[in-house]
């Protein structure tokens, strides 16, 4: 019982302290056309990769500030579903 409250302390605390970050303005940065459903698929897909090398340059992204919505978001989160094997392997019985 105590660890779960101290779980829930500590995300009540990331709440808390996120709702102090600082919102960047997006508009300056979308000057390219906007990304769709392969554009996030193809984002999703090499997310890990894109993580590693944005530890070490501050020009590579996670994820594309000019994306289109929903659909985008669709494809990036099913690329990385592709990517880490999907539904599929963690319905696999060992």
């Amino acid at each position: 019982m105590k660890n779960k409250n101290l779980l829930f302390l500590f995300s009540l605390l990331v709440i808390i302290l996120s709702s102090c970050a600082d919102a960047v303005d997006l508009s300056n940065c979308v000057t390219d056309d906007v990304y769709g459903f392969w554009g996030g698929l193809w984002h999703g897909i090499i997310a890990p990769f894109s993580f590693i090398i944005s530890l070490f340059d501050s020009d590579v992204v996670m994820y594309a500030c000019n994306n289109n919505g929903g659909w985008y978001d669709l494809g990036f989160v099913l690329g990385a579903g592709i990517l880490f094997g999907g539904s599929c392997k963690a319905s696999c019985k060992k």
